[in-house]
């Protein structure tokens, strides 16, 4: 399976010529991926999908389905969404999703806390949208967050040290600056290796075979 980072919290899984799509948000600047046979949204802020950005795909694509949670297909009304939550699984062409989490990380008390699944594909890569949801499996691979308005750095780390994955690389990067996001990587890979797994750090277009 072939990874490919996009902006932020895009994601692009390949396997032969079968694609999936995680979380095509608004810092998405290349939507027209073909072959995708599936969609997986982990929650309704706009860093993470529009519908927009959905349309796209769905031109190119239009057989591709389209798993998100509630909160999403609440402001999804012109979208065929697949309501998935935590316990669900879901075969879309060679893909085997598994949901875990249910609920974004707090931000403030003042902000109220929505919908937010994790997915794990084919039981080897696991993202947990903007949550710390530890699935409480083997993880091959590891999408692990490095900056966010409610991410500290130390909590994103104890969140790799429990999961100990074989292999991770980071996700959710554009709220950093350049200096910002290489001290927060060493700290993930530092994390990483404590469970004798390996770190990447992926730039937008680079890929991870796995």
């Amino acid at each position: 399976m072939r990874i490919t980072k996009y902006e932020h919290a895009t994601l692009q899984l390949a396997l032969g010529d079968e694609s999936l799509v995680i979380d095509p948000g608004v810092f998405l600047s290349h939507p027209d991926i073909t072959g995708v046979v599936a969609v997986v949204i982990t929650h309704e802020h706009t860093d993470h999908w529009t519908a927009e950005q959905v349309r796209r795909i769905l031109e190119k694509n239009p057989d591709a389905k389209v798993f998100a949670p509630q909160g999403v297909a609440d402001q999804a009304d012109d979208l065929e969404i697949e309501v998935v939550a935590p316990g669900d699984t879901a075969q879309a062409g060679p893909f085997t999703l598994e949901f875990f989490g249910g609920q974004h990380a707090v931000i403030h008390e003042s902000i109220p806390v929505i919908d937010n699944v994790g997915v794990l594909v084919n039981d080897e890569l696991y993202y947990a949208g903007d949550s710390y949801a530890v699935p409480g499996i083997e993880v091959g691979t590891l999408a692990a967050p490095i900056g966010a308005p409610w991410l500290k750095i130390g909590e994103a780390m104890d969140y790799v040290l429990a999961v100990k994955p074989k292999r991770a690389f980071y996700v959710h990067d554009m709220t950093l600056s350049v200096a910002g996001k290489q001290m927060a990587a060493a700290r993930l890979a530092w994390a990483t290796e404590q469970g004798g797994g390996t770190f990447t750090e992926l730039q937008p277009g680079e890929t991870l075979d796995i």
